[in-house]
């Protein structure tokens, strides 16, 4: 199994978004979440042709059960720009976001892309 994940130290509190943990603290030490959010390889299948939404099921299925350390990073069913709205509100670095339907292709921002927010430009 491969996929694209980020560490981020666990939330202290359960009510809190990893988004407003990483506002708070650098990933340190022996305690960290893996948060996976795509799905690229599955027993030496290459899933990348597959849509987004089909390797996303996927890879929930998967996590389902496993340690409490490894995570899905879980969709946000709203518009983009509102999403990074409220990441600039939010004071957060940016957002990744990926467009419904998509294959993974390396670096392709018409796919896929990453918006810092001006705070972290």
């Amino acid at each position: 199994m491969r996929f694209p994940a980020y560490a981020l130290p666990p939330p202290p509190d359960p009510q809190l978004t990893h988004q407003r943990l990483a506002l708070r603290r650098k990933p340190s030490g022996k305690h960290v979440f893996l948060f996976a959010f795509d799905l690229l390889e599955l027993d030496g299948e290459d899933l990348r042709r597959e849509p987004f939404e089909t390797r996303k099921a996927t890879l929930a299925s998967l996590l389902r059960g496993c340690l409490p350390g490894l995570r899905i990073n879980e969709h946000l069913p709203y518009p983009g720009d509102v999403v990074f709205r409220h990441a600039c509100k939010m004071g957060l670095e940016g957002i990744v976001s990926k467009r419904l339907g998509s294959r993974y292709i390396s670096a392709a921002p018409a796919i896929g892309s990453s918006s810092r927010t001006r705070r972290h430009a």
